[in-house]
């Protein structure tokens, strides 16, 4: 679907904005920001192939989006957040700000989480050890069933 009074490159920026789950409304003022041009929504919406009305949206804008879509789930590296240094790093400006501005409960709460971030708060990573930190110790033992019974209180069938 055509639209003849958007130029390409603003065109391209909508279908890359949107396979990246950007809003509307995010979308529509990062363009009249940085091209200086107003769009509707519904008109920034008919470039997105997973709504209805982009249902007729031409190939090479379809393909384009897929490609920016499967890219952006892929690649989280590319996203500044998700690396821990970036988020310190803004931690410590806003732990520095809310000093400056003597909101100290609020310092304290960056401080906090920025704690949590080092110690793997944010993590699915758990380390299961032994006393002291020490690596856990397996033992295997090789009983017979009558050994097992006496060991540990329970009676054997034999069969019988």
């Amino acid at each position: 679907m055509a639209r003849p009074g958007l130029p390409n490159e603003v065109r391209t920026f909508i279908v890359q904005s949107l396979a990246c789950f950007d809003s509307l409304a995010t979308i529509r003022d990062a363009i009249k920001k940085e091209f200086r041009l107003e769009v509707t929504p519904q008109s920034i919406e008919a470039y997105d192939p997973t709504k209805r009305a982009g249902r007729k949206l031409a190939v090479q804008w379809r393909e384009m989006f897929d490609a920016a879509r499967k890219s952006f789930l892929e690649d989280t590296a590319a996203i500044a957040i998700s690396h821990r240094s970036v988020r310190l790093r803004a931690l410590q400006r806003m732990a520095h700000k809310a000093e400056d501005m003597k909101n100290l409960p609020l310092a304290a709460t960056l401080y906090e989480q920025a704690a949590k971030e080092v110690g793997d708060a944010y993590t699915n990573r758990r380390e299961i050890t032994g006393k002291g930190g020490a690596a856990l110790q397996a033992v295997v033992t090789t009983m017979t069933p009558k050994e097992a019974a006496d060991a540990y209180g329970s009676t054997i069938n034999d069969g019988a």
